[in-house]
């Protein structure tokens, strides 16, 4: 297999996509191309981290005729060659007649650690503390000298700006897409990335995504909506498919499931299965399902 055919991508949102080729180091410049328009306008897109490059694994079809390209989101903890589930299908899905582009996510800022302020040691019990009365004004200064710091800006929801943010480059897979004459482009999530797939797919409504794969759907603690909230405001065919070995995710596939039947929308359908030891058998199940979903003429 040539370098050209196995690439790893560094997404530029708003500029050339510089190219690297996972066998060599050296980097080459891809021809300028003209970006097409992304669903947002322009200057929302420019509010979006305009500098945010990225690695993403992109590989073309094995075929003259590619069917389409499945965008992968990785979920939590995984990144865009993942050995469970992202890898195996980024490298199957091109023999199947899909370009694959496999995308890394940012350091989501709803999970980072947060710095507890250091609290005061308690001041001793005196008659003079014993005494004191808390004071409604000194409350009032205080929030008041915090937000001339903060320049009178609210503090951003974390979870508002980790879907900002992965949003944008979603839509920079989508567009990257799009520059290889993709003939439908399928996202397709896995672990927590199910989530800002099917959250990205519930808010944007991107024209050029045709169809939503959910895989092993896991929706975020601190996260405003479920899943299930979420995947009935979806306007293109959705693939749930899920592991049934264990309780919790039975249970939340059958919270999805529930909510898809109280709303008439687009094409909902799950599949379940069960893991399976080896792991390469359990990635070629896998592959199936997802090839059977999309070209259910093939089997």
């Amino acid at each position: 297999m040539s370098p050209f055919q196995r690439t790893a991508l560094c997404l530029a949102l708003l500029a050339p996509l510089p190219v690297v080729a996972e066998d060599t180091p050296a980097a080459t410049e891809a021809p300028a191309v003209r970006q097409p328009l992304l669903e947002r306008s322009q200057e929302d897109a420019l509010a979006l981290e305009r500098s945010d490059n990225f690695l993403a694994l992109w590989r073309p079809a094995n075929t003259s005729d590619p069917q389409g390209t499945i965008i992968i989101v990785p979920g939590a903890g995984e990144n865009a060659d993942g050995p469970q589930a992202v890898g195996p299908l980024r490298r199957k899905f091109p023999d199947a007649g899909f370009s694959s582009l496999s995308l890394t996510l940012p350091d989501l800022t709803s999970q980072a650690p947060v710095a507890r302020a250091m609290e005061k040691p308690p001041a001793p019990v005196t008659t003079d503390t014993q005494a004191v009365v808390p004071d409604a004004g000194a409350g009032v200064e205080k929030a008041t000298a915090a937000d001339a710091e903060n320049g009178g800006a609210a503090p951003q929801d974390p979870m508002q700006v980790d879907a900002e943010r992965i949003f944008a480059r979603i839509e920079a897979g989508v567009a990257f897409a799009q520059q290889h004459n993709s003939r439908s482009i399928v996202l397709l999530g896995n672990g927590s990335g199910a989530y800002w797939a099917v959250r990205y797919m519930a808010e944007r409504q991107p024209p050029h995504v045709q169809k939503l794969v959910m895989v092993a759907a896991k929706t975020p603690g601190n996260a405003p909506q479920g899943i299930d909230e979420l995947t009935p405001e979806v306007k293109v065919p959705v693939a749930d498919i899920f592991y049934s070995d264990r309780q919790q995710a039975v249970d939340a596939a059958r919270q999805r499931l529930d909510a898809s039947k109280r709303t008439k929308g687009a094409p909902y359908s799950q599949v379940s299965l069960k893991a399976v030891p080896d792991r390469n058998a359990q990635a070629e199940q896998l592959f199936r399902r997802v090839k059977g979903w999309l070209v259910p003429q093939d089997k």
